[in-house]
């Protein structure tokens, strides 16, 4: 389970002295803890793999947020911090769709459903996102269906 591969890497990071790595680790098992107990569940239980997986990605989201903040704030010193542990947070991710693979599927989608004007476009985007949870980018595929309308 990804819960208990990550809780593992703690002791991993502490031992290689590895301070990014431990800060990211350390808030993904905060991050968890705090799903459990938002779930009502103990704090010592296991997320589901896809629990998991949706509590880093609101960590890995939080931290592109930061980064842009931080590059408006011309605070480069913290844009490095943020991006290092980024990267952590995305090897735990899985991989994500490439524009190409999206846009075929919106495509297709958009055809299937027989959405032809903008007014629909709502109803399309909640589709798509349906089959492409985990798989792809909300931004990304915001942006291509903005593209089509």
């Amino acid at each position: 389970m990804l819960h208990e591969q990550i809780k593992n890497s703690v002791k991993e990071a502490m031992m290689a002295r590895d301070e990014v790595k431990l800060r990211a680790v350390r808030a993904m098992v905060a991050g968890f803890t705090n799903e459990l107990v938002a779930k009502n569940r103990k704090p010592n239980e296991m997320l589901t793999d896809e629990e998991a997986i949706t509590v880093i990605t609101r960590l890995a989201k939080q931290r592109k947020d930061s980064i842009e903040q931080f590059k408006k704030g011309n605070r480069q010193d913290l844009v490095k911090e943020e991006e290092a542990e980024l990267a952590i947070l995305e090897t735990y991710l899985p991989k994500m769709m490439g524009r190409s693979e999206v846009e075929n599927i919106i495509k297709n989608k958009k055809n299937e459903l027989g959405v032809n004007d903008i007014s629909k476009k709502g109803m399309l985007m909640s589709s798509v996102m349906k089959d492409l949870k985990g798989k792809a980018d909300g931004t990304l595929v915001k942006e291509i269906v903005d593209t089509l309308f």
